[in-house]
């Protein structure tokens, strides 16, 4: 166990955790902050990404030893009260259904609005590598569409 401070949503965060911990885990177990999915634990379904100094990155597989100091941002750091434009086109185009992947989903959105603010449909598909077991994926594209006819994305 060691002591590391994380820098999670602007705040600083010591937790006393092994360096080998996911990142996945100190958020939801340690932190209490479930909006970050378990899904697959392997880094390939998306459900546990956040983003690390602005990069979406997948947390089941990112030790806690190797990004302190770093900036996390998780999806309950977004924005408050669901005011992102992403989070308002979700809702306005109904995207989830069961909703379980949808903040993976919303994290990895932002990075790409974040390097393309006007992304093609290219764009996405090149960038939404996140699996959504309902196949949302015409509604999650229309959703990263109108969130950047809305604002920057960020």
């Amino acid at each position: 166990m060691a002591t590391i401070t994380l820098n999670v949503n602007g705040w600083k965060q010591p937790v006393d955790v092994a360096p080998e911990t996911p990142l996945l885990w100190v958020l939801r177990e340690t932190l209490g902050m479930t909006g970050t999915k378990f899904g697959c634990g392997r880094g390939l379904c998306g459900s546990c990404t956040v983003h690390i100094d602005g990069e979406a990155t997948r947390s089941c597989v990112t030790l806690v030893g190797s990004i302190e100091g770093k900036k996390i941002t998780t999806i309950e750091g977004l924005s408050p009260h669901r005011s992102n434009p992403l989070q308002r086109a979700w809702i306005a185009e109904e995207v989830p259904q069961c909703g379980y992947c949808q903040s993976g989903q919303i994290m990895t959105a932002a990075a790409l609005l974040t390097r393309k603010p006007h992304p093609t449909d290219d764009d996405i598909d090149a960038s939404m590598s996140n699996l959504c077991r309902c196949g949302t994926y015409v509604r999650i594209r229309r959703a990263i569409h109108r969130a950047a006819q809305e604002g920057d994305g960020k």
